[in-house]
């Protein structure tokens, strides 16, 4: 990852911890449920994080965090809990208009009806649930997971992004990232 990111308990996603469950969908055998997410540091951060999402002053110090980072990711575990978690990353967004910010998500019911109220150094994809599944059409960013051919340059370059921007650009409308 080119830039920070932030990321909460992978057992508190909503749609995640359903899909979880079902075999061939994207959340099937997560990463995050395993491996140095499982480290007793790692959970209890994660789980502070979550807490936080109430505090007063979040969108301050996540400002103050973010402030001057060329790019930032949303949720690299977790997801969006509510229409006003969301409304608060908006509020991070317009405070640090420097940084352009990726947010993937799996929450379609939070997302707002149209994008005009999207700050425009946000991108929200939305991700498809099940691997080999097409995009989605309701949303004009997407993100899927594919067995076969796919977009992300990532896995031909060290699993780093390098110069690649595109999980950030609203002219790529959809990312697709190899099963792993």
């Amino acid at each position: 990852m080119p830039g920070p990111s932030y990321n909460l308990p992978a057992p508190a996603c909503i749609t995640g911890a359903k899909l979880v469950k079902i075999l061939g969908s994207v959340c099937s055998g997560c990463y995050a449920l395993k491996n140095r997410y499982n480290f007793k540091n790692v959970r209890l951060a994660l789980a502070r994080r979550l807490s936080s999402l109430d505090h007063p002053q979040w969108v301050l110090a996540m400002t103050v965090l973010i402030k001057g980072e060329e790019v930032f990711r949303w949720h690299d575990s977790g997801d969006l809990q509510s229409t006003w978690h969301l409304k608060r990353i908006f509020e991070v967004c317009n405070a640090t208009p420097e940084t352009s910010h990726w947010l993937p998500t799996r929450e379609a019911k939070f997302l707002p009806l149209n994008t005009d109220s999207i700050p425009k150094n946000l991108l929200i994809r939305m991700s498809s649930h099940m691997i080999d599944q097409k995009p989605v059409k309701f949303w004009p960013w997407t993100s899927t997971v594919s067995t076969g051919s796919f977009t992300c340059p990532a896995s031909k370059q060290g699993n780093e992004c390098k110069s690649c921007r595109n999980c950030w650009n609203r002219e790529v409308a959809n990312v697709s990232y190899p099963k792993h």
